[in-house]
């Protein structure tokens, strides 16, 4: 049986909840993101007395799915230097600013993904488990008009849900979303576009289907490659072929608690 026709067997028939990646998953938000951020990192090298520049596709490459703050840490790791906490939360919240100001000017609200979305909201909950600072998704949700399909509530930040800030690929955030959620064994599916998103939630334990809508078409062959490589069951490359891929019936009564009030990060 192949993974699609896999997809559809009865074990599918159970998902309820879908669990979306934000970052060029929702939304094309990788690329602008990281030409903000580039300023950022490569003034955070030199104060740092690090000789290493980055261009954004550098970065880019080097960072997708994770969260400044794994970057930085990375980054200071790799080349023997000391980041003190409070000296790292600093750059975060400038990279945060600068960022997020950013993303509220240049993105749009994108047919392909909202009509999709709309009708998947009917047939399952949706949430959003994301890398990124709940900050920056607020701004990325309102400027695509897709607040109302993901509400706060369902909004999960490896940055700012759990108590010790983190990143994917660890799986912390995407096992923190489905401990609120309460979804059981086969009822929650997750939808990534990157190898460390696909990374934390097959770790967590879901079904995990890629995405590569806003992969360039020069990398989507590449990435595909590597989302079913590193445990992506399917990838689609839109988000109307995944409506066509899962079931159509309708919601069932939904089971989800009342989420429990989200651990903030002590700040060092």
């Amino acid at each position: 049986m192949s993974a699609s026709a896999a997809l559809r067997s009865a074990a599918l028939a159970d998902v309820r909840v879908l669990l979306c990646d934000a970052d060029d998953c929702l939304f094309a938000s990788e690329e602008p993101a990281f030409a903000a951020s580039t300023a950022v990192t490569n003034d955070l090298l030199a104060d740092l007395g690090i000789d290493k520049r980055f261009t954004p596709d550098e970065l880019r490459s080097t960072a997708v799915g994770k969260n400044f703050r794994a970057t930085a840490l990375e980054l200071a790791a790799t080349y023997g230097v000391v980041l003190e906490p409070e000296e790292l939360e600093r750059r975060v919240a400038i990279e945060r600013r600068e960022v997020s100001a950013h993303l509220s000017r240049v993105l749009e609200p994108d047919p392909a993904v909202g009509e999709p979305l709309a009708e998947l909201g009917l047939r399952f909950d949706l949430a959003v488990v994301s890398s990124s600072a709940l900050a920056r998704l607020d701004v990325c949700f309102e400027a695509t008009g897709l607040a109302g399909l993901f509400p706060a509530d369902v909004r999960f930040s490896a940055e700012d849900s759990l108590p010790i800030p983190t990143s994917k690929p660890d799986p912390a955030v995407y096992a923190f979303a489905g401990e609120q959620l309460g979804g059981g064994d086969g009822e929650t599916l997750a939808v990534e576009d990157s190898v460390v998103g696909v990374r934390s939630a097959v770790a967590a334990g879901f079904q995990t289907i890629g995405n590569v809508l806003f992969v360039a078409p020069p990398e989507r062959e590449e990435r595909i490659a590597a989302l079913r490589e590193c445990g992506a069951a399917v990838v689609v490359e839109s988000w109307w072929e995944l409506l066509e891929l899962l079931p159509s019936t309708p919601r069932r009564p939904a089971m989800r608690l009342a989420p429990t009030p989200r651990p903030r990060p002590a700040r060092r």
